[in-house]
């Protein structure tokens, strides 16, 4: 009976030790994570275009962008030919280099538009495609493949841009139209293989961009996961709402401080959260917050405007904490009082009666001087009907009149006079 003695030693030890050792770790759910796309980019990488080299410690060269010591990069020759490869201090990837840049995998948000001419004397084509399933130092062509192809124009939209380009064409006799324009929103995206639709037969002297795009692919649909606390595409926890090129995530902590932040995935987010959502700088919230210094509960209404350094929306007390934070248009909570006040009944308080708007550094105003036990947040209030405005009728220049026999009551039938 060694097994059961243990076991009971153990209970009794938790039992007489127990409340006075509190767990201090926190018990969470783990996340698969990808290594590189949360280690930080540490490192600077540069390309040589015309001898054909990138690498991070080619520092006298071209800066492209920062990355980390374990990303991929995609090259784009001028020729057509592409390849992955990983991050190093100096590689030789081919000259003439087009493109250079940090490659995502199981990227198909990021789409390429491409200009390219078939061959020395080929027809101009023109592709839109993604650029995935991608094996590491292989070269793959963006063209058909024939010999002497080049690329003309090349844009890279990490969110599916579509631009409107115009062409310039060689002069050549009897050709009468020697610019037009094209835009790419008018071209299906298809593979990496596709051979793409014909732009011209006749020679391009200059490709320039007139007008950028809007995406095409539509926003990203984006989740909290409050388990793990990250973001995600899986549809895993709350959803925070569609997201396009330049749209913010918008953080709030107990502790009374909010920050705007992108919507990639690979972001952290404080331990003390109490909302997350879409930024919308229009929107107004109500903060039910406790002022440690003045040993009060203060009640404020403020625009829902924050950067991406962090603000604080409460008072400057490090002890001071959020209760609650509403964000509908009229909101209500209940206060139950405690200690010597606990008699006293429910207070309730309709938020906008009680307050107006004010800025997000205003400190509020107090809700009662007695002891509080709880404050609750209940149902809000519907919002006022719209009533339509009535509509008016003009009334017109000259109109006959009858009586109506059942009611004695002259009616305007509006007939025009006929000796007009």
């Amino acid at each position: 009976h060694l097994t059961d003695y243990t076991i009971q030693y153990f209970k009794q030890i938790k039992k007489k030790y127990g409340d006075n050792w509190k767990r201090r770790t926190e018990l969470r759910s783990f996340d698969n994570i990808e290594a590189s796309r949360v280690v930080i980019a540490n490192e600077k990488l540069y390309v040589n275009r015309e001898e054909g080299f990138i690498g991070t410690g080619l520092r006298k060269d071209e800066y492209v962008c920062d990355c980390s010591d374990i990303d991929d990069i995609i090259v784009i020759r001028r020729d057509g030919h592409y390849l992955v490869t990983k991050v190093q201090e100096k590689a030789f990837v081919g000259k003439d280099i087009l493109y250079a840049g940090v490659f995502n995998r199981n990227d198909t948000r990021t789409i390429y538009n491409v200009v390219y001419r078939d061959g020395k004397n080929g027809y101009n084509m023109v592709k839109r495609c993604a650029l995935t399933g991608l094996t590491r130092d292989k070269e793959y062509t963006l063209t058909k493949g024939t010999p002497d192809s080049r690329i003309l124009y090349l844009s890279v939209n990490p969110e599916g841009e579509a631009e409107v380009i115009r062409v310039t064409l060689n002069p050549k006799p009897r050709l009468r139209n020697l610019i037009f324009e094209f835009d790419f929103s008018t071209l299906a995206i298809k593979g990496r293989s596709s051979i793409g639709n014909v732009l011209t037969r006749h020679a391009i002297h200059k490709i320039v961009m007139k007008e950028k795009g809007a995406s095409t692919l539509g926003g990203t649909h984006i989740w909290f996961d409050e388990e793990v606390g990250r973001l995600n595409t899986e549809e895993r926890g709350h959803y925070l709402g569609e997201f396009f090129n330049g749209d913010k995530i918008v953080v709030y902590t107990r502790s009374g401080y909010c920050h705007t932040t992108s919507y990639d995935l690979s972001n952290h987010f404080e331990d003390d959260l109490i909302r997350i959502e879409k930024y919308t700088p229009s929107k107004v919230l109500s903060a039910v917050y406790y002022d440690a210094g003045q040993k009060y509960y203060y009640l404020k209404r403020f625009p829902a405007e924050a950067g991406e350094k962090p603000s604080r929306f409460i008072d400057e007390n490090e002890a001071s904490y959020v209760v609650l934070l509403m964000d509908a248009p009229l909101p209500r909570i209940e206060v139950r009082f405690g200690g010597k006040d606990k008699f006293r009944p429910p207070l309730v308080v309709n938020v906008a009666d009680f307050i107006g708007v004010k800025s997000i550094k205003a400190k509020g105003k107090r809700l009662t001087t007695h002891k509080v036990d709880e404050i609750t947040e209940l149902e809000p209030l519907p919002p006022p009907p719209t009533t339509a405005p009535e509509q008016s009728y003009p009334a017109s220049e000259k109109t006959d009149s009858v009586d109506n026999p059942a009611t004695g009551i002259q009616m305007s039938l509006g007939f025009d006079d006929a000796s007009k």
